[in-house]
């Protein structure tokens, strides 16, 4: 599978849910998307289709490799994952804290406030989960990468309606970056029959670092193992 890291992330926060996976026997692609492992002046520079073509294009390399191939993300990530689901005949998805919506206000204007303020301070959340140790400098956030953000999330969010895949969808209890309306809005959009949300008690937003993560890895791996059983059954049929 394909699993898609976070804004301003890496694949070291996906680290140990792929060395998970991969132990499990599964082939497991995280790639580093255009503008993150380095510098958030990098990131300034790209945009969302640059972001999506790469994970896209990671999925489409190891799709051509194995029978069935699914997708997965973290954050930014889950719209990643949805998008590609949108747009390909994936056989299942699973999200841990999909983005497809803002706390903050402001970023309904931020399409003008980038002309304005060339950056802001990054969200910190208080969270049982250890600190990452990921690459790059991304002591600020810049409001370009925000207003890109935001269009991504906008493009996942009208792609809903065809994700006809099955869903597994990881929540954190409390989340200090991406709102319940996330989810909600997958809830009542998605096409997909078979969608299913777990609450994750004791986890913050980077759920697959903290405590909860032996919850995600395991049900994970069940849900790819049951829908790939199920691809090659009605395929064979």
């Amino acid at each position: 599978m394909a699993i898609c890291h976070g804004f301003t992330g890496s694949p070291l926060s996906m680290l140990p849910w792929a060395e998970y996976l991969a132990s499990q026997g599964f082939a497991v692609s995280v790639p580093l998307l255009p503008g993150h492992g380095t510098s958030w002046q990098d990131l300034a520079s790209t945009r969302w289709q640059e972001w999506y073509r790469t994970f896209e294009q990671s999925y489409l390399e190891l799709a051509g490799q194995t029978r069935t191939c699914f997708v997965a993300g973290l954050s930014m990530g889950g719209a990643v994952a949805l998008r590609v689901a949108a747009v390909h005949d994936v056989p299942g998805l699973v999200l841990v804290n999909p983005g497809l919506s803002f706390y903050d206000r402001r970023v309904k204007y931020v399409g003008a406030l980038k002309y304005v303020m060339r950056t802001t301070t990054p969200i910190v959340e208080d969270s049982p989960a250890p600190e990452t140790d990921e690459t790059g400098d991304y002591s600020k956030t810049p409001l370009k990468s925000v207003h890109e953000l935001k269009k991504l999330f906008r493009a996942a969010t009208r792609g809903l309606p065809e994700v006809q895949a099955p869903a597994l969808v990881f929540k954190s209890a409390v989340d200090g970056v991406i709102p319940p309306s996330s989810v909600a809005t997958i809830e009542r959009h998605i096409a997909s029959s078979r969608l299913k949300v777990v609450t994750l008690p004791h986890s913050g937003h980077v759920a697959t670092l903290d405590v909860d993560a032996p919850t995600i890895f395991e049900e994970s791996a069940r849900f790819f193992r049951q829908h790939a059983y199920d691809r090659v059954a009605s395929e064979s049929s």
